[in-house]
């Protein structure tokens, strides 16, 4: 065998290893939920498009009206409801994502045996992640886009950066979706899923969405910047604000890693539980 003839084989594998993970098809894993979301769960995607909303109108049209102007963490003065309005946006994305990543894997995963299903195909691991991860995407934009143009008619998008907004909600849903997904994998009852409400909650409340982070001692600040959403809310705000600078790279960084992660956890995790 010549060195050439070597060099071949060596490589012959990793095409095919890496068609066990990934047949180029997520696509297909997305419509099928997406037919069935669209079938069975539609008054719930619209409940969720209205949360946001109502928080935007009773704290930041109502409770505004007394607070008056606040200053955002790059010391611009914006009234409240600009304030909180890209912060409901950012947490929108993620609740969308979140939902759809957690809860319904959650019972596709232990109650319709759908994966186990879908794995004997000639579709991968990656197939499945993403496909999942993609109909998360997909909820989490549209809740960001009816919000956004919630925002636009009320006047609270302050600059003409407020267009990148969508793509920035797009970024957090995103990661917010491929860790969801792979916690949930761990996940064997539903006392124990009520662990991810329990962490999205204060995650809610205390990143800097109602009021700026520095309102508190700096080792709590240190903690609220380690999580994901602040960095969200700050992503967008800034955008919608038009306060952008080069920090706000950071941001952006900060999800692109959070999503390589999750997608390889995910991966793992599936590859792990339903074909080794």
């Amino acid at each position: 065998m010549t060195a050439t003839d070597q060099r071949l084989a060596a490589s012959t594998p990793r095409p095919r290893a890496f068609r066990a993970l990934y047949a180029g098809n997520a696509r297909s894993v997305m419509q099928r939920g997406w037919s069935a979301t669209r079938s069975t769960n539609w008054l719930v995607i619209v409940s969720g498009f209205f949360e946001p909303i109502f928080y935007l109108l009773s704290l930041g049209i109502g409770f505004g009206a007394l607070v008056g102007d606040v200053q955002t963490s790059s010391g611009q003065t914006v009234p409240y409801a600009a304030f909180i309005a890209p912060a409901l946006l950012a947490t929108a994305a993620m609740n969308g994502a979140v939902y759809d990543s957690t809860w319904n894997v959650f019972f596709k995963m232990h109650f319709a045996k759908l994966y186990e299903g879908m794995l004997a195909t000639s579709l991968g691991p990656l197939d499945v992640a993403l496909g999942e991860i993609l109909l998360a995407l997909l909820r989490g934009a549209l809740y960001a886009l009816g919000f956004m143009l919630v925002m636009q008619a009320l006047g609270l998008n302050l600059s003409w950066w407020a267009l990148l907004a969508l793509p920035a909600v797009l970024l957090i849903a995103f990661g917010f979706a491929s860790f969801g997904m792979g916690i949930t994998s761990y996940m064997k009852t539903f006392q124990q899923m009520d662990w991810i409400n329990f962490i999205l909650l204060p995650m809610f409340l205390l990143s800097a969405t109602f009021y700026p982070i520095t309102v508190y001692p700096e080792p709590v600040q240190v903690i609220i910047k380690a999580l994901p959403l602040w960095h969200g809310v700050e992503l967008v705000r800034g955008l919608t604000t038009g306060m952008v600078d080069p920090g706000m790279l950071w941001h952006v960084l900060y999800f692109l890693v959070m999503i390589v992660l999750g997608l390889i956890l995910t991966t793992r995790r599936l590859r792990a539980l339903f074909l080794d």
